[in-house]
């Protein structure tokens, strides 16, 4: 199976910055899209913030474009989120999200979510 572990979640002011990563850990052949969500408010949806393909292409929600950027490392099986100039509503609980190979001899892509990592934006 696979594990995801997260960390780099915290308080910080207005303005700050903050660099979430998610290590993936098992019998992982390849992944495939890495992706970062996230939920504002317990019972809200969880919010597509950011999307990175295996080949390095990236996405964004408008709400972050140009204040956070995604990246990722293959050796390492892990992504990245690069939070700039934080708003209070960036709030959240941040999840990572990965689509997982497990042989060469497969074609499908498995989904797994990290646990969540807490952000906090406040004076």
């Amino acid at each position: 199976q696979v594990q995801l572990v997260e960390s780099g979640g915290g308080l910080v002011q207005p303005g700050g910055s903050l660099r979430l990563s998610c290590a993936a850990s098992g019998s992982i052949f390849s992944l495939n899209a890495m992706r970062w969500y996230r939920r504002q408010a317990p019972g809200k949806e969880r919010e597509l913030v950011a999307d990175i393909t295996s080949g390095g292409s990236t996405k964004y929600a408008d709400s972050v474009k140009g204040r956070f950027t995604i990246s990722r490392d293959n050796a390492k099986n892990t992504i990245y989120l690069q939070m700039n100039s934080l708003k209070p509503e960036d709030t959240a609980v941040y999840y990572c999200n990965v689509e997982v190979k497990f042989s060469k001899f497969s074609s499908s892509w498995y989904p797994y979510w990290g646990q969540g990592t807490g952000v906090t934006v406040s004076s």
